[in-house]
């Protein structure tokens, strides 16, 4: 016999399995020893607990949990012998089987009970251990906006490598993907850019989401994209940031073609502003480019450029803009500061300064709205979107509107850690039960049943005209941006004009309103729309309106008719 419990000859292989087959999981020894007088005798199977093994593993899973490590190693010893598999597969094993086969409602109720029982509870416990840490910290929703190809998906990979939430394998198996499709420098973008289409092209066309986490702050990177064809879901982003970062391409003739008119950096600019983003970054990105190399006369050109066209729009240079450089693919300026690549920036690098901003105002004591961003069907109806006031928990009862169905809250998710409650400014994903997938759509909010969101379809609402081609009279039809929800809408009648400096209302009213003019309009909508008053809620009171692949014109709404 050996001296770690091997026999010496292994001729009798057969009646080794049969013996293993017969070991005590309780036992307080875990290397068999196959000459132990306990488990010869196989007659006693059914008399006593000592070898009850083949009946155990299904019978006793109550009595696991306390000593789960256990269980694990005997498994690991017995699983060599397949054929005699009743007896190896371990409770563990078991109860995943039979987990797999349940609905989600049962999965839950089984989670809740057992609490550990099986593998696959075991596994969600993990979450809820970060759960309690993550909600204690502020959260800030960032969103990235600026002209196409500016680098704003590779900026938030990099944020996301520099912070720790994508290792670095994962990032150079990333790399060398991208070298075969020889596009080497993307590589950082497909942390933010996860399908095919948007890989291909480099184009993103979703908003990406993601999120990180300083000693202070939570924060969710919502990656907007910058082509002009995809506005619309660049508007759905915006409306749910905290703080906005606009990211300009330093390189020659990329700062000049997204600034000139047509370009995205100005459109962005002015949709965060009317989405209410009150603070804006601009990093000046691609610094590391040949035709810039960190050249402080390139900074200061992009920088005097941009600064009267944010002042134009309501930013106040001195407090809601801070500008810096960086580079995007280096990392350079993101979280560590500059140094000796720009001696003539002395500012905070990226990361530490929105870290340090201080804390935002929530509605937290009010009724619950959360505008519906986005939806999947998995194994439940899911839906995404920013908690704009109130809070929620597990086992709530909600209502999506304008449709009126009453819901419950199955499961909450904030930034993919499961939680069991949320507050105003959390961008969360929660799992309904009540409603189909197919009967929400973006646009529709999940609020509190006793004090539901105002739904209507006509109402009076403020506009400022932006950019128009010509003059616009009553019967006009365009489509109206609120939150993630686009609708089309018709002016049913001009009440009256009002003067920017004095903000007086003329007496008569006006029979066309024509660029740069502010104007109070009933607007008609075909379907019913979910809006407040701006006057009660900021966030779900303002709104875009385009025509023709353009924005014309950004409104607040005064007052829900009918």
């Amino acid at each position: 016999m050996a001296t770690n419990g091997a026999p010496d000859s292994w001729e009798d292989g057969e009646e080794v399995a049969t013996k293993m087959s017969t070991l005590n999981v309780d036992a307080p020894s875990f290397v068999p020893n196959v000459n132990a007088p306990v488990f010869v005798p196989s007659f006693l199977q059914n008399s006593g607990p000592p070898a009850s093994n083949t009946q155990s593993p299904v019978d006793q899973p109550p009595v696991k949990p306390a000593n789960a490590a256990p269980a694990e190693i005997v498994m690991k010893e017995t699983s060599p012998k397949e054929e005699n598999a009743g007896a190896a597969d371990s409770w563990e094993d078991k109860a995943d089987m039979s987990s797999a086969a349940t609905t989600p409602e049962d999965e839950d109720s089984m989670e809740i009970d057992d609490s550990g029982a099986s593998k696959k509870s075991r596994v969600k416990q993990k979450p809820k251990i970060v759960e309690a840490v993550t909600t204690d910290k502020e959260h800030v929703n960032v969103v990235f906006i600026g002209h196409v190809d500016a680098g704003k998906s590779t900026i938030g990979g990099q944020m996301m490598y520099l912070t720790g939430m994508v290792d670095k394998r994962t990032l150079e198996k990333y790399e060398r993907e991208a070298k075969e499709k020889n596009r080497e420098t993307w590589y950082l973008s497909w942390c933010m850019d996860t399908n095919m289409e948007e890989r291909e092209k480099g184009k993103t066309v979703e908003v990406g989401r993601a999120y990180f986490e300083t000693e202070k702050k939570h924060f969710t990177i919502l990656d907007a994209p910058g082509h002009k064809s995809f506005v619309p879901n660049m508007i759905g982003g915006a409306s749910q940031a905290d703080l906005a970062v606009l990211v300009i391409s330093a390189r020659k003739g990329e700062f000049e073609t997204g600034f000139e008119r047509g370009g995205q950096t100005r459109e962005h600019a002015m949709l965060v502003k009317t989405a209410g983003v009150k603070h804006l970054v601009v990093l000046i990105n691609k610094m590391d480019d040949p035709t810039v190399g960190w050249d402080e006369k390139r900074y200061n050109y992009c920088k005097d450029a941009l600064t009267p066209y944010l002042k134009k729009l309501g930013f106040n240079p001195a407090k809601d803009i801070t500008f810096m450089p960086c580079s995007g693919l280096t990392g350079s300026g993101l979280k560590e500061p500059v140094g000796a690549d720009a001696p003539w920036y002395t500012g905070p690098s990226f990361i530490p300064y929105i870290d340090g901003l201080p804390s935002l105002k929530r509605h937290v004591e009010g009724p619950f709205m959360m505008p519906i961003v986005d939806k999947y069907s998995e194994m439940g109806t899911v839906v995404i979107g920013k908690v704009e006031s109130g809070k929620c928990k597990k086992g709530d009862i909600l209502m999506v509107m304008p449709n009126r169905v009453e819901v419950k809250v199955d499961q909450l998710w904030s930034d993919d850690i499961e939680v069991t409650g949320v507050q105003s400014g959390e961008n969360i994903k929660a799992k309904l039960k009540g409603i189909e997938e197919n009967e929400v759509t973006p646009g529709f909010v999940l609020c509190d049943p006793h004090n539901p969101i105002k739904t209507g379809t006509v109402f009076d609402a403020q506009v400022v005209m932006l950019d128009l081609k010509s003059i616009i009279c009553a019967g006009y039809s365009c489509i109206l941006h609120l939150q993630a929800m686009a609708e089309e809408v018709t002016i049913k009648a001009l009440i009256c004009l009002v003067d920017k400096k004095t903000g007086e209302k003329s007496k008569t009213r006006p029979r066309f309103i024509k660029q740069d003019q502010i104007a109070i309009a009933r607007f008609v909508s075909n379907h019913p729309i979910c809006m407040e008053t701006f006057k009660d809620h900021p966030q779900l009171g303002r709104f875009t309106l385009r025509d023709e692949g353009t924005t014309i014109a950004i409104g607040k709404i005064l007052k829900v008719v009918d």
